[in-house]
């Protein structure tokens, strides 16, 4: 069998990715956001379309005909998913993950097609498993070579003026979720408590566990991009890639 997965790269969702929403805080991100345009870019390098996957309220797919605006946080940014978007008027309430990877599409790969996958931040990790899977089967289907975004978060109770207040178990659960990212080490991830990841604000944990499930037991080659807490919540930049 042909094999099309190539290679993942791993971002985080803050809106302050996003140039014109950082007002006076634009350099506590520069290096967070070269980062995630590195590490996207390096995926358009070696696939010619993408998979994003991130968390929200449930499961739900939006292909590459999405508009969406990032107005809900503060300015007009209009982000697509291809450069085939429907002339539609631009969705302000599409979950952060599908504008992000909007977002990065159009600054690092316009060129580029994204479909992106929603799943369930509540969602248990024998199902993030099973969907990995069947994510993994139909892109080996596929005529195409794929990438896939994995955008996903850390702990937000890292500081005491975390978004979530500051919690004692973040710090070492976030530190094993880095290094888990960064080695590609897939049974860390899929063996990530939920209980405790809700607990602390690790928002990500699903998306992170839907990418184990994905990738199974192929040997991947990990590269840290940043890892860091500039807001007090855990955001690790990074790719994946096969031999």
């Amino acid at each position: 069998m042909v094999f099309v997965f190539r290679a993942a790269a791993l971002v985080p969702t803050p809106p302050l990715l996003v140039p014109e929403l950082t007002g006076s805080r634009a350099a506590e991100t520069v290096d967070l956001r070269n980062a995630a345009v590195g590490a996207v870019t390096a995926l358009t390098a070696l696939a010619d379309r993408w998979l994003a996957v991130g968390v929200d309220l449930g499961e739900v797919r939006y292909d590459e005909t999405t508009v969406g605006t990032l107005r809900g946080f503060g300015v007009d940014v209009v982000v697509t998913l291809s450069g085939r978007a429907a002339a539609t008027v631009p969705d302000p309430e599409l979950p952060l993950a599908v504008l992000i990877a909007g977002w990065l599409r159009g600054v690092a790969a316009p060129d580029t097609a994204v479909e992106v996958r929603t799943i369930p931040a509540d969602a248990d990790s024998r199902w993030c498993a099973r969907i990995g899977a069947e994510l993994r089967r139909e892109l080996d289907a596929a005529a195409e070579t794929w990438g896939v975004l994995v955008l996903a978060d850390g702990a937000n109770t890292l500081t005491a003026k975390a978004p979530g207040s500051f919690d004692e178990r973040a710090e070492e659960l976030q530190r094993g979720i880095d290094d888990a990212l960064a080695a590609a080490d897939v049974g860390s991830l899929a063996a990530l408590d939920s209980e405790l990841c809700a607990a602390v604000g690790a928002g990500g944990r699903a998306a992170w566990q839907v990418l184990a499930g994905l990738v199974g037991t192929d040997a991947m080659s990990a590269t840290e991009l940043y890892r860091g807490a500039p807001f007090g919540v855990g955001y690790f930049v990074g790719t994946w890639s096969r031999g």
